[in-house]
């Protein structure tokens, strides 16, 4: 009876894999995602895998690995078979800062091939509600006298090193608070338990506009079409401190190029839809040009960020701990 139990699901395995040859893709594909669920980098994996499962013709499974300010989950990918099955789905911190913050055991440019840029977004600084401070300048006065505690998604994410380098640029201290995600973060900066975070638009955008928290500036040139009432930060007081957040699809060195155009056009039609890009743009999003979201364009940037971005934080001393 056992052998034939054992027969019959090694057969149902063989019935259910792709026959040698079948063309890609053939099965599921798994979009690795480096941080825990409800964060900014998680909501727009799971936004464009809906489109993307589409034009593919197979479903797009979200994992969750988070750890070492995504470094685990980058890992995970590069240990993957390149075959396109397995997807990193990464931003600019995971792909550029941890290279200068952390003994990686791989290399961010080598070891990954660039699909698709998806979409970028400047961070906002912003308070719990009953924080004093009316504006920038106000919330810098209070922090030279007070001892802030600053939510972030994880040591050496985006909001964690974004409140690394106001602090090197501003000389104020203020005490970091790790959680799993942007998303768990903001939970706590909403009910109060934590004063400050440095975060995406996309993930903060709804609470700053149902009043639960306070905007004091937004990290960019440009103000927000969708929030035009935040001041940027050259306005605000704090000229210069610009972040923008941009995020991409990466698939494991030596995948077949032709599975890298394939899903690269996906990832570019699923942006182009005009239901996904309004719900995107309506976060705060920028969605980059057709001409800025090839495999190419997505490894210029990566290492123009690489050569900006490391002496930086290398001269300010921002490590991982």
């Amino acid at each position: 009876m056992r052998k034939h139990l054992l027969l019959g699901v090694a057969a149902a395995f063989v019935s259910i894999a792709p026959a040698p040859g079948a063309e890609y893709p053939a099965r599921p594909i798994t979009f690795v995602v480096p941080f825990a669920a409800g964060g900014p980098l998680d909501f727009l994996a799971r936004a464009v895998a809906e489109p993307m499962s589409e034009r593919l013709g197979q479903p797009i499974v979200i994992e969750n690995v988070p750890g070492a300010g995504g470094s685990i989950g980058v890992g995970r990918s590069i240990r993957a078979t390149p075959d396109g099955y397995s997807v990193s789905v990464g931003n600019w911190s995971t792909h550029v800062l941890n290279g200068a913050m952390y003994a990686l055991h791989y290399d961010l440019l080598e070891d990954l091939t660039p699909v698709a840029l998806l979409a970028s977004a400047p961070q906002i600084i912003i308070g719990k509600r009953d924080l004093p401070a009316g504006d920038f300048n106000g919330l810098a006065s209070w922090l030279r006298t007070n001892k802030a505690n600053v939510g972030t998604a994880g040591i050496g994410s985006a909001s964690h090193v974004g409140g690394l380098l106001f602090q090197n640029l501003t000389k104020v201290d203020f005490a970091f608070i790790p959680y799993r995600s942007a998303g768990a973060a903001l939970q706590d900066l909403v009910a109060g338990h934590v004063d400050l975070m440095f975060d995406q638009a996309s993930n903060s955008l709804q609470q700053i506009r149902a009043g639960t928290i306070k905007a004091y500036a937004v990290t960019s040139r440009r103000r927000l079409a969708v929030a035009p009432d935040i001041p940027t930060v050259d306005e605000a007081g704090l000229p210069g401190f610009y972040i923008s957040v941009w995020s991409g699809l990466w698939v494991p060195k030596g995948t077949p190029p032709d599975v890298i155009t394939k899903l690269s056009d996906a990832a570019a039609k699923a942006i182009a839809t005009p239901a996904l890009r309004k719900r995107l743009t309506d976060l705060g999003l920028d969605l980059p040009a057709p001409d800025q979201q090839s495999p190419a364009a997505l490894a210029a940037l990566q290492k123009a960020e690489i050569v900006k971005w490391w002496p930086l934080i290398r001269a300010a001393n921002v490590k991982a701990d």
